[in-house]
């Protein structure tokens, strides 16, 4: 209705009905336009079909977000055992399987380094010892998050750096250093809208952004990109001889994907946004006359640091559970020599437990420990129950827990489309790229990881792609490790869209960057992203998994279907 009571015309009304309830409509319209595969699965009795209407029911609703992402995680639980494909129990238990919870465990863990304000002493610390002048700033900001997205999830690291880095780029406006804002013939800009950040400003927000997303690819934990192939590849391969543990991970990305690409990336920012090479130009004049004026920031670093005052008994405790996380990890089953986990003799250990020791001791061990005083009589004596090193009640408020579904729909999915023989199929169609070279799939595999991960979920797309490049390895007798984990690589590094990735939505909406600024910044770290991903497989990768020359036996033996256990079986 229009104001005074009169109608609104038809065309006006269609107009408005589908810009504000458009995604009711695809809701529904989706599974209608889908409806010809579940046809002919039924008709032919074919279940490839039945898992593959599911499939693209999936990737559209995770694509236009219809619904949230988590509930359309869900629908294995429903689909799978209507079309006859898996049990529920089958499907319920992947969703709790030990690489979701050491994905959980590794969430509570960053929650913990943020509850205790640890992530900061770190951040501002790392940033005296480089430098304060512009260049080293940038420098200083960029591998700090980087490390630091090592052990936590991107997003947290640059939820984290942001408020960082905006404090200093106000000092940096309220001297005069150098300029922080556009100004309105730069970018106009509506009455009320915030001012857009200047060009070097954006190499500071790109660059954590972007230091978040490399810095997640080096760890299991780093992201849950990696935690969901490797939940893929476990569950595909089992017989595997090429485990995929905390450490190998590690050893295989951090040198090239992680370490090299980070610097590349740095330089690019540094060349296009920040004048390197060109000190003539207007950016390279304002660069070099913040370099004048570094002590200026150095100050106001050294007093945020110096609010924090000396390091507390509660961040203490964090980072020994921290690093005992770490060494646990690395020391479970090295590959090299034998680990604790082969030497307790036990049932097989994952990845899980050497995660959740920490956790449950942080919520065992106080914040400090004055009650020795009162044990002993003195001064000043515990009037109430002294704080755990993590809190129940924080932890509740802040874990994505829906990321836990994301991963465990993920896997269902995966697992459906092997048993259906959906991802065979798929798998089997893409061999005519076998007479073509080995890096030349390869790079095939990570350009259609790079592409469809700029438009959707990270962890979604690699439930979608990686089930099917374990099939098509198969398929042209390649080793599946060169077909899937540079793949999984890649569909992480997404720099392009502020839908791309969780850091880079989060600094779009944090300092009003719009989207024609991050798509032109992200041509070369997309560029760096790919040559590197090669050449790490085709180098240094050969070091770590030597056997990947060729086309292994035990992936013959994977290659027959196989059914998960029953409930009563396991009784």
């Amino acid at each position: 209705m229009e104001e005074g009571g009169s109608k609104l015309k038809a065309g006006k009304s269609l107009q408005s009905c589908c810009k504000y309830h458009w995604l009711g409509k695809v809701t529904f319209l989706i599974p209608i336009a889908l409806l010809p595969l579940l046809i002919h699965g039924y008709i032919d009795n074919s279940p490839e079909f039945k898992c593959l209407y599911l499939v693209c029911n999936m990737a559209l609703f995770w694509i236009t977000e219809a619904i949230p992402l988590y509930l359309t995680s869900l629908f294995p639980v429903i689909f799978l055992p209507l079309f006859g494909i898996l049990s529920s129990d089958q499907v319920c238990r992947l969703f709790f399987s030990d690489t979701v919870v050491m994905f959980l465990g590794g969430l509570l863990i960053a929650l913990a380094i943020e509850y205790c304000n640890l992530h900061q002493r770190i951040a501002l610390r790392t940033i005296l010892v480089v430098g304060c002048s512009p260049r080293r700033l940038h420098f200083g900001l960029v591998m700090v998050t980087c490390f630091i997205s090592l052990w936590i999830s991107n997003s947290a690291a640059t939820a984290m750096m942001c408020p960082i880095v905006k404090a200093v780029l106000n000092e940096m406006n309220s001297q005069n250093i150098f300029q922080v804002y556009m100004t309105q013939e730069e970018e106009p800009m509506e009455e009320g809208d915030p001012p857009h950040p200047s060009i070097i400003s954006l190499a500071f927000y790109f660059g954590i952004a972007y230091a978040s997303t490399i810095g997640g690819c080096g760890t299991l934990i780093g992201t849950g990109t990696n935690l969901t192939f490797k939940g893929l590849y476990d569950t595909r391969f089992p017989q595997s001889k090429e485990k995929i543990d905390f450490p190998i991970f590690m050893a295989y990305s951090f040198p090239i994907v992680v370490l090299v690409n980070i610097l590349l990336v740095y330089l690019s920012l540094q060349v296009t946004h920040m004048g390197l090479f060109r000190p003539n130009s207007k950016v390279g004049q304002e660069v070099k006359r913040g370099a004048q004026g570094q002590n200026v920031v150095k100050d106001m670093i050294k007093e945020r640091h110096k609010e924090l005052g000396p390091m507390t008994c509660h961040e203490i405790q964090v980072a020994i559970m921290f690093f005992l996380m770490v060494v646990l990890l690395f020391t479970r089953q090295p590959g090299f020599v034998s680990g604790w986990g082969d030497l307790l003799n036990a049932k097989q250990i994952g990845s899980a437990p050497p995660v959740w020791l920490p956790v449950i001791l942080l919520f065992a061990l106080p914040t400090q420990y004055t009650f020795f005083k009162y044990c002993c009589g003195k001064a000043p004596f515990t009037g109430r129950t002294l704080d755990a090193c993590l809190s129940w009640v924080y932890i509740h408020k802040n874990t994505p827990f829906g990321l836990c579904f994301l991963l465990g729909g993920g896997f269902a999915l995966a697992e459906g489309s092997k048993v259906s023989g959906m991802a065979k199929m798929l798998g089997d169609s893409m061999k005519f790229v076998s007479s073509m070279p080995a890096i030349v799939v390869q790079a095939i595999c990570i350009i259609m990881g790079l592409f469809c991960t700029a438009f959707s979920s990270n962890v979604a797309i690699c439930n979608i792609l990686i089930p099917i490049f374990c099939e098509m390895a198969l398929a042209v007798k390649m080793h599946p490790l060169l077909l899937t984990l540079p793949p999984s690589l890649a569909i992480s590094m997404a720099y392009h869209l502020p839908v791309s990735t969780p850091p880079n939505a989060i600094i779009s909406g944090y300092a009003a960057i719009k989207t024609k600024y991050m798509a032109v910044a992200g041509i070369l770290p997309t560029f760096w992203a790919l040559v590197l991903l090669v050449l790490n497989t085709a180098t240094w990768g050969k070091l770590i998994f030597p056997a990947t020359s060729e086309f292994p036996n035990w992936a013959f033996a994977n290659n027959t279907e196989r059914d998960l256990p029953s409930y009563d079986d396991l009784q």
